[in-house]
């Protein structure tokens, strides 16, 4: 294996354990900033010593020992005026001397620390855009730049959310403790949003070198955790049941070049049925509560579209889930949804009517585009079409969406081929 592919694969490796080291540090700083700091000092040392010594055994211990440690050092570099000792020798100082320790610590010393993490970030008295956000950057490690583009806004106004966030926690000086039961409830919203974002965010971002995405890995793992804590909660069920069902389709969602597949292409024999199962069943027990929420019509959505055969969905019961969801959590994503529904049961032409008034409210967003562009293709004109898909291309978040964007421009391009030769015949 070269050295650039195992810096990969080390890289790879650092953004999946990351919410372990973030949690396990800030039980040390009980500092954001100084834990982050700690983050980076540690993977900055295994970048140095993994290629040449080989990774630990546990390296989320490794590096909360060594993170710990370093950034301890540094903290007291500027506190007085005396050097410390090389990088070099540090670094072989805190090899020599944490090696042990760190093969010693498994996950009983961080097992419940993300959750406890996540509920610190949750803070009632954030608004809650700032409290998923906060989590999101400070134990998920997305950018101010992915973070935005989730709720459709710009960087700077997001990079500020985040630094408002992380200044209101630190002068709560709160504990690094478990929540009680009753604060867990009240933050209970907020924890399964950003549960819900994590996943999502590994969702989109396209295959990798493990062939999964750790980020939903992740979030699969936080959900069924929460369901230990609220076992009769219908939300946590429908948020877990969502998160299962989708899961379960992974394997089909690329193609071998890492193109998307569009669900109505994708090979169903390799769709997860056990991961299809669990996910019913929750779904099925959280309807049997008669409380309805976003996760459970979400799970529903998913549940109905791989219960289906292909060719036979019943977007009839799609489009009244998605119009459910819209009376109860009004956007213009959903609405767009929806609208994809109503394209399938009324025509291009309807949906194109419905999705019209949303054009600025998603001005930014890709997929509006893929999908005005997708029923402007259906209708026939292609010019306007290829124009959409070109803005979609504009606002891609990964590879795959691209390519698999320039593969409707190309069928834009043979329509107006074909047009143009009927003209000339």
């Amino acid at each position: 294996m070269s050295a650039s592919s195992d810096v990969t694969l080390i890289g790879e490796l650092l953004v999946c354990v990351r919410p372990k080291v973030m949690a396990g540090l800030m039980r040390y700083f009980r500092d954001f900033d100084l834990a982050e700091e700690a983050f980076q000092n540690s993977c900055l040392r295994a970048l140095q010593s993994w290629p040449l010594k080989g990774r630990p055994r546990d390296a989320a211990a490794w590096l909360i020992l060594v993170g710990r440690n370093a950034t301890i050092e540094d903290v007291r570099r500027r506190q007085r005026t005396e050097p410390l000792p090389s990088a070099d020798r540090l670094l072989t100082e805190i090899d020599d001397g944490e090696s042990l320790a760190a093969e010693r610590l498994d996950g009983s010393h961080y097992r419940d620390d993300i959750l406890r993490l996540l509920f610190m970030c949750c803070q009632p008295g954030l608004p809650l855009t700032q409290q998923i956000a906060l989590a999101l950057r400070v134990v998920c490690g997305m950018s101010p730049l992915q973070i935005a583009n989730a709720f459709l806004v710009n960087e700077r106004a997001m990079q500020q959310r985040i630094t408002r966030a992380k200044t209101a926690v630190a002068n709560l000086g709160l504990p690094f403790e478990p929540p009680s039961l009753a604060e867990r409830e009240e933050r209970l919203t907020s924890v399964l949003g950003i549960i819900y974002l994590t996943f999502n965010q590994g969702y989109t971002a396209g295959p990798n070198h493990a062939g999964h995405s750790p980020l939903c890995t992740e979030a699969i793992r936080l959900a069924r955790l929460l369901l230990g804590l609220f076992p009769s909660e219908p939300e946590v069920m429908g948020l877990a049941a969502l998160l299962l069902i989708h899961q379960s389709r992974w394997a089909s969602r690329f193609d071998e070049s890492g193109c998307l597949v569009s669900m109505d292409q994708q090979d169903r024999e390799l769709w997860d049925q056990e991961l299809i199962a669990e996910g019913v069943a929750l779904i099925d027990k959280a309807m049997r509560h008669r409380s309805t929420g976003p996760y459970q019509i979400q799970a529903a959505l998913a549940a109905v579209h791989v219960q289906a055969t292909a060719g036979k969905t019943d977007w009839v019961q799609i489009e009244r889930l998605y119009g459910a969801l819209e009376r109860l959590q009004p956007s213009p994503v959903i609405a767009l949804n929806r609208a994809v529904a109503v394209s399938e049961i009324s025509g291009p032409q309807v949906a194109l009517d419905l999705i019209d008034p949303l054009a600025h409210a998603l001005s930014g967003y890709f997929n509006y585009f893929g999908v005005r562009g997708s029923l402007l293709l259906k209708l026939g004109r292609a010019e306007e079409a290829c124009t959409a898909f070109d803005r979609a291309i504009a606002l891609s978040r990964t590879a795959a969406e691209a390519v698999y964007i320039r593969s409707q421009i190309d069928a834009c391009i043979r329509l107006a081929a074909g047009e143009a030769g009927h003209q000339l015949s």
